[in-house]
């Protein structure tokens, strides 16, 4: 009987370690995904500019794009960016990305959006 105890203990014991151990590692992967795509969309928020200018000439015209995409591309650029830098900061709570695409060159003809 004791035997057994302790076999169940030595095995009640490694489940709960391995356990431990996937979370970990998913709440590494998680950590490590939001800051490098927060790093990534500091450095790269100004494609935005460009991106809303060819997306809103596409859609409604050069001269929309010209005024109305220079306006959302600006706005677009301070979201990604400043986004970015929240990412960063707050790494260490796993959460995903909060904008999407996650990077400004994924799916470049998809307009940004953000949160989760």
């Amino acid at each position: 009987m004791e035997k057994l105890f302790k076999s169940l203990i030595i095995v009640s014991i490694l489940f709960f370690l391995s356990t431990q151990t996937a979370l970990a590692q998913s709440y590494q992967n998680t950590a490590g995904e939001k800051v490098a795509t927060g790093i990534a969309n500091m450095v790269t928020g100004f494609i935005e500019l460009p991106k809303n200018i060819i997306l809103d000439s596409e859609k409604e015209g050069i001269p929309y794009g010209l005024t109305v995409g220079v306006i959302s591309g600006v706005m677009h650029t301070v979201g990604r960016t400043v986004v970015g830098a929240f990412d960063v900061i707050t790494f260490m709570i796993p959460t995903g990305p909060s904008v999407y695409p996650h990077y400004v060159w994924e799916n470049f003809s998809r307009e940004t959006t953000y949160g989760n």
